[in-house]
């Protein structure tokens, strides 16, 4: 594939997940493992956030005035939090069906997002620039791992930040979060992942080398039962998040 025809869309994971659009708001429909998991990404975001930029993350808005992009922001479960925490938050996805569920959400929330139904390559081509990059649960639906994470990579700041959240690839990951997620407990709609396509940690933290990015932060997270919530843990072998810095 030449450079001018590289694209990082999956145009069969876009229409997936567009026929699932309507549900991005509703905590017990399709997208509810998102809803259960967006506690602890929020406070991980809004802690290294806020650290990194000398803000204070009990704050009202404790991202006043930073630039935002939320890369495959799907329905806007990230971007409008976001919004409210004081960022300028741009949410991207290439279904114009989750960016319409989006926007009429937002309207409703009178939360200010700058939703776009634009790819990464787009919005880099057209020289946009960002405090924060979010790249949460995304790698592993796109068509071009390296290329999505160079891309996005080259549009954060100059002392700026990417946070990339994913599913390793291994066994493990493979038992529980696409076996017993998908089949036995039907917490998402079966082939929402596909083994083939998860990704190990090297394999984004290579690319964000070359893309001038250094990896400041790696966690794993997983669901505890019990507690009925997601956690951060030391154990990367299935979902896990990178935290990385431009220099």
């Amino acid at each position: 594939m030449t450079e001018a025809a590289k694209t990082t869309i999956d145009q069969s994971e876009v229409d997936r997940f567009s026929a699932m659009a309507a549900e991005w708001w509703s905590p017990t429909g399709k997208f509810r493992p998102l809803h259960k998991f967006n506690p602890v990404r929020l406070q991980y975001i809004r802690d290294h956030a806020s650290a990194h930029f000398g803000r204070d993350p009990k704050a009202h808005r404790p991202l006043e005035g930073l630039r935002l992009l939320d890369i495959g922001c799907g329905g806007g479960l990230l971007s409008e939090p976001m919004a409210r925490m004081g960022a300028n938050v741009l949410g991207a996805d290439a279904s114009e069906r989750n960016i319409g569920i989006a926007s009429t959400h937002a309207a409703q929330t009178g939360v200010p997002v700058d939703y776009r139904a634009v790819t990464a390559e787009q919005l880099a081509a057209e020289g946009e620039m960002f405090d924060i990059v979010l790249n949460m649960e995304v790698v592993e639906h796109v068509a071009d791992v390296p290329f999505f994470i160079e891309t996005c990579a080259s549009m954060v700041k100059p002392g700026g930040l990417m946070f990339i959240a994913t599913i390793n690839r291994t066994f493990k990951a493979a038992a529980l979060a696409i076996v017993a997620a998908e089949n036995i407990l039907r917490w998402l709609p079966r082939g929402t992942h596909q083994y083939e396509k998860l990704v190990r940690p090297e394999e984004i933290e290579t690319p964000l080398g070359r893309a001038g990015m250094q990896v400041i932060e790696r966690t794993g997270v997983f669901f505890n039962p019990i507690q009925n919530q997601w956690n951060l843990s030391k154990d990367m072998d299935v979902n896990y998040m990178l935290l990385a810095k431009r220099g």
